[in-house]
Order: structure tokens, then C-alpha cells, then sequence
């Protein structure tokens, strides 16, 4: 049972060298002028934060709720994320100066996990240093493919020989927690050339590897243009490359413990698994959801309304979400967006969903421990229905998916979902 007063933290960089030709992320090249701004901007917000300015809005549905308090000021942060976009590709002092606002402002532990995401090509030995300087303790390298052929066809800024250097620098650095993303089911990808990615990911003894199906999203550059791309693998071929990554992975000592992710032992992102467990977290910058003592909500995605907002805000007007009496004319100082107090059915539904996920499952005796109600009241039919089907397993006290059921994961976990 994790500690409930643990909080995480999640502050998006939207910036990139050049958008990628599957990226819908919320993400684009900017100048420095805008980085600069935009930096001073979520600087603002984290401190604004702290004082409970930003959440009114939130704070009314906690007073509604035994008057509950959300400045923070009990919670202790125990992960901190920086993603984006490619957040390595602002100066290295002002990622350090954002830190150190966070830790002005909330009580960060001692063993806090503090990610950085970094592009190969955007690493050099200064940024590396001053990241430790910050306390950042583990890096996320996007390399995608250790192929350089696929990576000029993604798009990608780097080759493989210049992760390798970023590597190298970030070792050298003393880091020694690392992630690597990989991407499986690229257009003209066989099980055999993956495999061989794969291999050779695994050569570099990392602690950690998310391995990611593309997923050709609307408006991307590749659902745009695909008919200039080698054919993408069909559902059954991606289907085999991710039973292939799960036996490759393992006989090279990584665990899964998601859907996605593998880590040697002790090496799982203790962020991510927020998310999964759906512990308290909050987001800062454009586009960054939180979820707070069961609110949940998500910032606004216009960067230049963002930066106005909070920069701008001379009469220090509210800063949180849009109600129904406020006036139109109030609207530009909005500065949340979706906030929804979650029922306790919508908690168990995402409990269920996010929870299968992970590889050990649902703890059938935290969920009681939680919601006050045994699971079989809630699910028995949903339940029954996918371990007849053999997609669900229970194991003592468990319940986690098979293989089968990973291989449908989104249909089983729509079951789950309360309407």
C-alpha cells in the first residue's frame, strides 16, 4: 500500500528540433524568445500552485467535501517527470531552475525519482552535469530504433552512432538509471529486423525499455502521407513482434511489469506506476492533466493563452477553470480546462482499466481496502465472464490478464468501464 500523502509531479517541455512524422504529441519547434517566456510562465504557475491560486475551482469541490485542502503542503513528492516534446532541447539552466522550484515550493524527498526525456543529438556534457546538479537522477532516451534507415524514415533528428554519444555522456555523467524507447510495427519492419533491434537495445545493458506499437494517429505526417511509406505490419504480425519483445526481453533479465515497459529489477518508473495506481499527481505547463484526491483536470493547450495567462495577469485575477456564472468576458484568465470531480463508480472503473495494466494485476483485497466493497459485487459478472473467456486469470488474490487477454487488453478493459 502506497503512502496516500505521496505526490508526483509531471512538467511538460514542448518544444522539439523537428516533429516526427508519427508524433501527435503536443509538441512543436519554437524560438528562444518563446522558450524563454514559456519557461518563466510554468515557473509562475508551479509557485502559484503552491499558494493555492490556480485551484479554486478544485478547492470548491474539496470544500464540498469535508473542506479538504489541497495546497500540498502535506504531500510529499516523490517523482518528478519532465517530457514533452523534447525537453533536453531548452537551455540546461532553465530546466535547473525549474526544479528548483519545485522544491521551493513542495516537499520533495530525499530519494525523490527526478526523469528527464532527452533526444540523442540534444545531449552534450554541460546539460548532463547541470542535471545532476538538479538532482535528476534518471534519463529517458527517445531512441526509437537502433536502425538508421528507419530512424531517417521517422523523421528522427539523430543516427543511432549519436545515441551512442549521448549515452556515453550521460554515463559518464554518472547516470545510471536509463530508459530507452523502441518502437515496434514501423512500415517495412519484419519480426527479424525488430529482433535485431531488439539485440542490440539489449547489447547496451540499459535498466530500463518501454517498447511502443506505432499507432498512425490522424493528422500526423504519416497518416497523411501514407502511401509514400513501406506497408505497415498487419494487426497479427504487430501481434508477434510483441510476443517475441516479452521472451527476448525476459531471457535478457528485463521484467515486465506493463504492458510496455520492462525494467531489470528495482528499475521500474516509479512515475508511470503513479498513473497505473492512480496516486495523487499534478501537471504543469500546456496541455498537462492532474489527478487530485480524485479531481481530475487538465491545463489549457494554446501556449501564447498559457503564457498570458500567467504573465500577464496584472489584477490577479483567478487563474482556474471556467464555472457557469463566471462572465464571457472573464474567459481569458482560464487558465484549467475539464475539471471533473470523479464519482466513486468512475474511480473503480479507472482503478480496474489502469490497474490491469500492469503485469501483477488488481489486488482484490486493496480494492476493498479502497472503495469499501468487495469486487465481486461490483464485477462478479465482468469477472467471470473474461476468466470463462480465458483473457483474466486469478491467482490468490490477484487478478491480472493473460496472455490472450493483453493481446485484446482495450476490449477487456472496456468491461470495466461503468457507464
Amino acid at each position: 500500500m502506497k503512502n496516500k500523502n505521496e505526490l508526483g509531479i509531471y512538467i511538460h517541455i514542448p518544444f522539439c528540433v523537428h516533429k516526427c512524422i508519427y508524433c501527435d504529441f503536443l509538441s512543436s519547434p519554437a524560438d528562444e524568445k518563446t522558450r524563454k517566456r514559456y519557461v518563466k510562465a510554468l515557473i509562475r504557475e508551479i509557485n502559484l500552485a503552491a499558494e493555492g491560486k490556480t485551484n479554486r475551482c478544485i478547492n470548491k469541490c474539496n470544500n464540498e467535501n469535508n473542506n479538504k485542502s489541497n495546497n500540498y503542503g502535506k504531500d510529499i513528492v516523490t517523482s518528478i517527470f519532465i517530457g514533452g516534446g523534447t525537453p533536453s532541447v531548452i537551455d540546461a539552466s532553465d530546466i535547473k531552475d525549474i526544479i528548483e522550484a519545485v522544491r521551493h515550493n513542495y516537499n520533495v524527498s530525499d530519494d525523490a525519482e527526478i526523469t528527464i526525456e532527452c533526444n540523442p543529438g540534444t545531449m552534450d556534457e554541460k546539460k548532463a552535469a547541470v542535471y545532476r546538479q538538479a538532482g535528476i537522477n534518471r534519463i529517458s532516451f527517445g531512441l526509437q530504433s537502433t536502425n538508421n534507415n528507419e530512424l531517417r524514415m521517422l523523421g528522427r533528428i539523430h543516427t543511432y552512432e549519436q545515441f551512442l554519444e549521448s549515452l556515453r555522456i550521460a554515463e559518464e555523467a554518472g547516470f545510471d538509471n536509463i530508459n530507452i524507447d523502441l518502437m515496434s510495427a514501423l512500415p517495412g519492419q519484419s519480426i527479424e529486423s525488430f529482433k535485431s533491434v531488439l539485440n542490440t537495445a539489449i547489447s547496451l545493458e540499459m535498466q530500463h525499455i518501454s517498447v511502443y506499437s506505432l499507432i498512425v494517429e490522424d493528422g500526423t505526417a504519416l497518416s497523411e502521407n501514407i502511401d509514400k511509406y513501406p506497408q505497415i505490419p498487419s494487426d497479427e504480425e504487430d501481434r508477434d513482434m510483441y510476443h517475441m519483445t516479452k521472451e527476448v526481453l525476459a531471457a535478457a533479465g528485463y521484467e515486465q511489469y506493463e504492458i510496455s515497459n520492462y525494467a531489470k529489477k528495482g528499475y521500474e518508473c516509479r512515475h508511470n506506476i503513479k498513473y497505473w495506481e492512480r496516486c495523487n499527481y499534478i501537471g504543469f505547463g500546456i496541455g498537462a492533466a492532474s489527478l487530485y484526491d480524485n479531481i481530475r483536470y487538465t491545463n489549457i493547450s494554446d501556449i501564447n493563452r498559457y503564457m498570458d495567462i500567467l504573465l500577464n495577469n496584472e489584477n490577479n485575477k483567478d487563474y482556474c477553470c471556467y464555472e457557469k456564472n463566471t462572465r464571457q468576458s472573464d474567459d481569458v484568465w482560464l487558465l484549467r480546462m475539464d475539471v471533473e470531480e470523479l464519482s466513486k463508480e468512475d474511480e473503480m472503473s479507472e482503478y480496474m482499466f489502469l490497474g490491469l495494466r500492469k503485469t501483477k494485476g488488481i489486488d482484490i483485497n486493496d480494492f476493498k481496502e479502497k472503495f469499501g466493497c468487495d469486487i465481486y459485487d461490483v464485477y462478479d459478472k465482468q469477472i467471470k465472464d473474461n476468466i470463462a473467456a480465458g483473457l483474466l486469470v486469478k491467482n490468490g488474490d490477484y487478478l491480472y490478464l493473460s496472455q490472450r487477454g493483453i493481446d485484446i487488453s482495450n476490449t477487456v478493459m472496456s468491461d470495466f468501464i461503468q457507464v
